[in-house]
């Protein structure tokens, strides 16, 4: 009777022993002294990225809008509020951030 070894073909062979992978995910011991999972890498609360990103396309949407769509007394409203309008954007947003920053987890 062939033993198992013979029977395989040449180029499969039994599976070997695998160390299996502990990645520091969860296991703050397995942290470096300079790693901080928790940690948003720019400083910046990502909610107040995303808002950012949002309402600046609906303001310049909004304003081109009234600019080539309306007449003069549109085309005066839509400087007027763009001139008012992204200083508070600017300063809720940055208020926002400062809020909801992470300091407990700061970036470095």
């Amino acid at each position: 009777m062939p033993t198992s070894q013979q029977t395989r073909h040449p180029i499969i062979k039994p599976p070997e022993d695998y160390e299996v992978p502990m990645s520091p995910v969860r296991d703050d011991a397995a942290l470096g002294a300079s790693e901080d999972l928790d940690r948003e890498l720019d400083g910046v609360p990502h909610k107040v990225v995303g808002l950012t990103a949002l309402f600046s396309v609906m303001l310049a949407l909004l304003v081109g809008f009234m600019m080539l769509a309306g007449g003069t007394v549109s085309r005066v409203a839509a400087v007027v509020l763009a001139v008012l309008a992204i200083p508070v954007l600017v300063s809720t947003l940055r208020t926002k951030a400062t809020r909801e920053r992470d300091h407990l987890h700061p970036s470095r």
